[in-house]
């Protein structure tokens, strides 16, 4: 099983009111379960020669907010396109094809940034203002949360 489905899978559960999620494929066997106390996922993959455990990094309480503090005055400077969804983020339309926009790019408003694609559906993610990428705030394939920060045009 491939990680972009074990990681929409973790977001399903996350997303969702259930608790216990699990999920056959061919000899791959995925539990995904969601503690009540502090929303944690944890899969559990069972290969042909025995069992690995992987566990996926727990939200952060409200406690961690002012550990994060200090990164607020890195805020970038300009416009910030921000994530409309939850999904996983692409810079170019396939695996192999050009970025739709690289730092130092000139972009129009209305001129397609990205792609995110949630639940197996590609949204194209267009400027909303108009002038140069300055920052590409997100890796090609990185997972990417509602109201995160993308790009910066200048």
């Amino acid at each position: 099983m491939d990680l972009r489905k074990l990681k929409t899978l973790i977001d399903l559960v996350a997303e969702s009111d259930i608790a216990e999620l699990e999920v056959t494929e061919g000899e791959s066997k995925v539990r995904i379960v969601k503690s009540s106390a502090i929303p944690q996922n944890q899969m559990v993959m069972v290969p042909q020669q025995g069992v690995q455990q992987f566990s996926a990094p727990a939200v952060q309480a409200p406690a961690a907010a002012p550990a994060a503090a200090p990164a607020a005055p890195a805020e970038p400077t300009g416009h910030v396109v921000k994530s409309p969804m939850v999904g996983t983020f692409y810079r170019s339309s396939a695996p192999g094809a050009p970025a739709f926009v690289e730092v130092g790019a000139t972009v129009k408003e209305g001129d397609t940034l990205c792609i995110i694609e949630a639940m197996k559906l590609l949204n194209e993610i267009d400027a909303d203002a108009s002038g140069t990428i300055t920052k590409i705030l997100v890796e090609n394939g990185q997972p990417v949360e509602f109201g995160q920060p993308l790009f910066v045009i200048g």
